[in-house]
Parts: C-alpha cells; sequence; structure tokens
C-alpha cells in the first residue's frame, strides 16, 4: 500500500527562474543519456507506505476510489487526506470507537482483521505519514500556503 507525492517540474520560457525546478538525473555521478532533464514533466516520491494495515485499505477504498479495489492508481485530495488523520487521530483518543471510525477489512491479503497492537501502529504510522505529506505545503508570492505536489494511493496484491 503506498501514497505517492507527484510534483510537476516541467519548465516553461515564461517561468522565473524561482519558479523553475531543475531535474538532474545521473547514474554513478554520472549524466545519463536516455533520460532528458528538458522533458521531464513529473517527479513522483514515495511518502506513505503500509503493509496490510486492512481498516487503512478499507478506507481509502471507500472514499478515494469509490469502493473500487482493483490495484488501480487513485487521486487522494488534501481535504481526504486531512479527514483519514482525523479519524486516526479520534481512535488514538478514544480506541473503544476503532471498530466505528476506522473499522478493519477482512480478505485473504489482509491478514488479522483484530483490532490489536499491530491495527494500532498502523494508526500512528497513518499518522505519521500523513502529517509529514501535508507539512510539506509552501507559501507562494502573494503570502497563501498551498500544496505544490498531488497525492496519489495505490495498493497491489
Amino acid at each position: 500500500m503506498y501514497l505517492s507525492k507527484k510534483t510537476y517540474v516541467k519548465r516553461w520560457a515564461h517561468q522565473t527562474l524561482e519558479e523553475t525546478y531543475n531535474v538532474e538525473v545521473t547514474q554513478g555521478g554520472n549524466s545519463v543519456d536516455h533520460i532528458q532533464p528538458n522533458r521531464v514533466s513529473y517527479v513522483e516520491e514515495q511518502v506513505g507506505y503500509w503493509r496490510k494495515a486492512n481498516a487503512i485499505h478499507k478506507w481509502f477504498v471507500d472514499n478515494v476510489s469509490d469502493g473500487e479495489d482493483n490495484c488501480g492508481t487513485y487521486y487522494v485530495d488534501i481535504p481526504d487526506l486531512m479527514n483519514l488523520l482525523e479519524l486516526c487521530k479520534q481512535v488514538k483518543i478514544d480506541p473503544s470507537r476503532a471498530e466505528e471510525l476506522l473499522p478493519p477489512q477482512s480478505g485473504f491479503f489482509f491478514g488479522d482483521v483484530t483490532i490489536d497492537e499491530n491495527y494500532f501502529q498502523d494508526i500512528d504510522k497513518t499518522i505519521e505519514i500523513i502529517e509529514r505529506a501535508l507539512s510539506e505545503q509552501v507559501t507562494g508570492k502573494n503570502g497563501r500556503t498551498f500544496y505544490p505536489s498531488s497525492f496519489y494511493y495505490r495498493a497491489s496484491w
């Protein structure tokens, strides 16, 4: 289970120096010829990884991929990440609400569905992943903060 961050880095002639990204691809310390930096449009980073966090996966399926559980990649908007973060924090505050707020999901690849130490480790990890991802906002010239990247969820079974 992966949360990735995709940042648009394409350079355009109308951009100021401060608005541009410089992409450099090397292998063994040497530039590579088969990847042209001026043709790179996006940089994708893995910002989160879970293994058998079935309650978290269920939340993404129910709230991000319209119930589709097909190993696809799905856009996750910032309010959705904030919602999941808040649910995880509520479970931490009141563990008796875990089944109500973030219920485990059974299935062949999901592992145990018991709300136990592993479940709460997944909750802690999710809080850490989302807080780190949401901390990567920037302030524009107009003083407003925004996220320069898009987030995506994918699970591979």
